[in-house]
């Protein structure tokens, strides 16, 4: 799958309409998935998707192709995750602001029915609750299988860094499904 995207790549790069078309075939699950995890309201994952595929568009010409393309490609969807999710909270403080803010009925929870395949909806749900940076080391970590090089440079962080959210994540987890140990109660009183 790695060397039909490189190919893609180029011949988008080179303005081939197909290329793109395919490119959106062998990647959007991917994409779904990481968007679907980084967000906090799962209805927006289709809505960043699109926005997603849209800068790919907008910036694959300053793809530098002698560089690896998946780590650039997360780093693309993660930032748009974090773009939609400031616009968003823009909204959100103007509604506020107006008092305009209507509340609406919640959305059935469709979380069952994507991660049909996977038996790990309690963990799902766990993960979900840590803050969005330890989330999004997480879902790079284990949903993406990035490593910890990957990570860092997809969110533009040191290695150090990322290794250090990804303890502190692992013993939230912990913390939260009640498999803590003395040794990782007394490390989590710091904070990274």
């Amino acid at each position: 799958m790695e060397e039909e995207l490189q190919e893609c790549v180029v011949h988008m790069q080179e303005g081939d309409e197909e290329a793109f078309k395919t490119f959106y075939t062998l990647t959007k699950h991917d994409v779904y998935r990481l968007v679907y995890f980084l967000s906090s309201n799962k209805d927006d994952a289709v809505d960043i998707m699109s926005e997603v595929y849209l800068e790919v568009f907008r910036s694959i010409k300053k793809f530098d192709t002698s560089l690896p393309f998946r780590p650039w490609f997360n780093g693309l969807i993660v930032r748009q995750t974090q773009n939609w999710q400031r616009k968003l909270w823009r909204k959100v403080r103007l509604f506020h602001k107006s008092k305009q803010l209507e509340i609406e009925p919640p959305q059935p929870n469709v979380e069952g029915h994507i991660i049909k395949n996977e038996n790990t909806e309690e963990l799902l749900a766990l993960v979900e609750s840590l803050s969005y940076k330890l989330k999004e080391v997480v879902v790079l970590r284990y949903y993406q299988e990035n490593t910890f090089e990957d990570i860092a440079t997809i969110l533009n962080v040191p290695v150090g860094t990322v290794k250090s959210r990804h303890r502190l994540a692992i013993e939230k987890l912990r913390q939260l499904t009640g498999s803590t140990t003395n040794e990782s109660k007394e490390a989590s009183r710091y904070v990274y």
